[in-house]
């Protein structure tokens, strides 16, 4: 039989989601700031709409969230916690700082309910596929009952240790990917000024130690100089900007993290923010 679900935050990675456990066969309750947005999911799924964070949390068995940063997860999250019954769980898919995932976990902890964060990578597309790649952290017990209906979704699950495990997780996902892009974007540009074919060279590294997500999925559009798609860098500067902070916190260096959200930033100066990470390649081309 179906849970009883809540959904928080309807945006580009939310809607799929919730709509993923609405087809799985669970009574979803969903809420967005934005009302339209959440009523136009109503229109396409089987759930119900929610005026508030704390009337869609009430009374579910598990509560999911997507929101787009720390901010926004704490106006949304702790009036949802606050009303949550004992034994229930608050599933947080939001990239967030591993210190907010420590508060809001001890927050349900003091009601009797439980806390994942679950931040995911796979994007958009993953979302809507349902292939997302999820790393969790918490109790392993609230992870392993949520794990059924984070299944709906994804294609790869896996706890990573106690709050905050997922979110630091989610930051080394996000510094890895950092450094490939750039690296992938000095390839092209550099394979383009010595006179090379740079889909030839693409043909040919991609079966080799060069290989890698970035370059099967983005290189074509890199060299097409296509970016209005995909993960924002927005959204990217906002998540190295986490990592950032909490190398501060522990002690760790980044420095090509560091290097590459300063590109970042030289690409939404140029009025690039919601074009696709892979535009990186574009301040190679015109310094």
């Amino acid at each position: 039989m179906g849970e009883r679900v809540a959904f928080l935050c309807l945006g580009a990675m939310g809607y799929p989601m919730a709509g993923h456990l609405a087809a799985a066969g669970h009574e979803v309750v969903v809420y967005n700031r934005t009302k339209s947005r959440a009523e136009t999911w109503v229109g396409e799924n089987r759930g119900h709409l929610a005026d508030t964070p704390a009337d869609a949390a009430r009374g579910a068995r598990f509560v999911f969230c997507c929101s787009g940063n720390d901010d926004d997860l704490l106006e949304v999250a702790v009036p949802a916690i606050d009303v949550m019954d004992k034994d229930a769980i608050f599933v947080d898919h939001t990239t967030a700082s591993a210190e907010n995932a420590r508060v809001l976990e001890a927050r349900a902890a003091a009601r009797g309910a439980g806390f994942v964060d679950a931040p995911v990578s796979g994007g958009e597309e993953g979302a809507k596929r349902g292939h997302l790649t999820v790393m969790a952290g918490g109790e392993r017990t609230c992870f392993d009952s949520a794990r059924p209906l984070i299944d709906a979704f994804a294609r790869n699950a896996t706890w990573m240790g106690p709050a905050g495990s997922g979110q630091l997780t989610k930051m080394v996902n996000q510094i890895c990917i950092a450094g490939v892009i750039e690296g992938l974007s000095e390839g092209l540009a550099f394979a383009e000024v010595v006179g090379l074919d740079p889909r030839r060279v693409v043909e040919v590294i991609s079966k080799g130690a060069a290989q890698s997500w970035q370059m099967d999925q983005r290189a074509e559009t890199m060299i097409e100089g296509r970016f209005d798609f995909g993960f924002a860098v927005d959204w990217m500067r906002k998540d190295l900007e986490i990592a950032l902070q909490e190398a501060r916190r522990s002690g760790a260096r980044l420095p090509l993290a560091a290097l590459v959200d300063q590109l970042y930033a030289s690409v939404q100066a140029r009025g690039g923010g919601r074009l696709d990470t892979s535009s990186l390649v574009s301040l190679l081309r015109e310094p």
